[in-house]
Formats: structure tokens, sequence, C-alpha cells
């Protein structure tokens, strides 16, 4: 059997410490895809379309990973797509009993779910979506902290 993992998130913006767990769990699972909820809740800084997009710039050397937008409830996806793994990423304490809660709202919809929590590597655990839109709103320098295409894209906005 061929596993098939789901790594989702409104990445808005993928970071550096997206791209990290993205790129170990390429070599972990035969495929992986890169779930980019819409999420009309959060207000997001990038249209769905364009967060897509962005995601696939930064992953397209990963043969292995593909990326796919989609809306509503993150089970209802996974079901649908028959996924076997779920991956989360996780950077402290915080991450983790946060994560750690969701599991069993996951394993009550899909029982045979799995879920794999990978933590970033240290040199961008630092990172999170919304610190880097805080920089952005302020006029910050996020170079350091997102993809090139990400960068140049921010730039503009």
């Amino acid at each position: 059997m061929k596993t098939f993992a789901v790594f989702p998130g409104t990445f808005d913006p993928l970071t550096n410490g997206h791209v990290d767990i993205i790129q170990r769990a390429s070599k972990l699972f035969d495929k992986v895809v890169i779930a980019v909820a819409k999420s009309p809740s959060k207000h997001t800084m990038l249209s769905l379309d364009e967060r897509v997009a962005l995601a696939k710039e930064s992953v397209k050397e990963l043969e292995n990973v593909q990326v796919e937008g989609f809306e509503g409830m993150l089970v209802d996806y996974l079901q649908k797509r028959e996924a076997n793994v779920l991956i989360r990423g996780i950077r402290n304490s915080t991450d983790y009993n946060y994560e750690s809660q969701l599991f069993g709202m996951y394993r009550a919809y899909i029982p045979n779910l799995e879920i794999v929590m990978l933590q970033t590597e240290l040199n961008v655990s630092y990172i999170s979506s919304t610190l880097v839109r805080e920089i952005v709103i302020h006029n910050g320098d996020i170079k350091k902290l997102v993809p090139q295409c990400v960068y140049e894209k921010l730039k503009q906005k």
C-alpha cells in the first residue's frame, strides 16, 4: 500500500518552517499533498489561488509533492481524498498541546487516520505565518522567513 500523506493549512503565507516540514515529509511518504485551506474565517492576506500558486512554486522540485486548495472541513477533505496520514508541524510545546487536542477530533471522524507530528528544525522554529503577516503590515523585512517567491509576492502587497 502506498502511503498518502496530507499536510494541511492556510499557509498565509507559506513560510520556511512549512517548507522544512514539506521537504522532510516528502522523504518519508510516497505522496504528500499540501492541502491549502480556504478558511474564510481567518481573513487571509492572500487569496486561495495566490496561496496555492506560491506553494506550488515553493515545492516544484519535490516530485512526490502536489498542492491543491480546498474548502470546508478538513476531515471531509481527508475522507474524500482517502488520505491515510495527516502531517502536522510543531514548533514548540504550545503547538504540541493544540495538536494533541485535535488528534482526538480527527480520530473520532476517521478512526484509521494516522497523525504524524514533525517538529521543525530549530533554525526555523520561531517562524509563524502570523508573525510574518505582522512584519509585512509594518513594512518589515521577511526575506529570511519565507521562500523567495513568497517574499516577492508580499513585497507587492
